[in-house]
């Protein structure tokens, strides 16, 4: 946090020296304060900082890619002569716990053009999400929400090596246990 911060600060700094404070002048100090981080890094030591910065920045690309993909297609359906729409409601699985983790997820579904977020269920491990094409093949719209947004969503929060002991604290959980002699 505190690199963040210092990250900010001279984000700041760069606006005042170039005497605007823009999003384009933050922006290019933010750029420049996270190299002259990265150069720094042996004084500061070992911080998660800096792959998680990338972390975002991978995760703001993919869900960019997500939202024109998604749009395209809801487009060439709403244009067509022939609507391919068989809207329904399927509920997902969900591995986020917090409530970070899951308002994001919920919020970048309900963004994406052709599903909404409705509801999370009382033990929140299930959100129930209205899809446009839910009968094309609701298993398939349960794993692209798992498998490709929740676990980006994850790797964001928690980095990969968080990502990883929790699954393999989930597989552990499920496998049966062996009496000890």
């Amino acid at each position: 946090m505190a690199l963040f911060l210092i990250n900010l600060l001279l984000a700041l700094a760069w606006g005042a020296v170039s005497g605007s404070f823009s999003a384009g002048t933050l922006g290019t100090g933010f750029v420049f304060g996270y190299l002259a981080l990265l150069v720094a890094r042996p004084a500061f030591g070992n911080s998660p900082y800096h792959a998680g910065v990338w972390r975002a920045v991978s995760f703001a690309g993919f869900f960019v890619r997500e939202l024109v993909v998604s749009s395209i297609r809801v487009a060439v359906d709403v244009l067509t002569p022939r609507h391919r729409m068989e809207p329904g409601i399927v509920a997902v699985p969900i591995r986020a716990r917090t409530d970070a983790e899951i308002t994001l997820l919920a919020n970048l579904i309900s963004l994406t053009p052709g599903t909404l977020s409705l509801d999370l269920s009382t033990d929140r491990r299930t959100l129930y999400v209205h899809a446009m094409y839910e009968a094309d093949e609701p298993d398939r719209i349960r794993a692209d929400i798992r498998d490709r947004l929740e676990r980006r969503v994850l790797e964001l929060f928690r980095g990969t090596a968080g990502l990883q002991a929790d699954a393999e604290a989930e597989r552990r959980a499920v496998l049966p246990r062996t009496p000890n002699p």
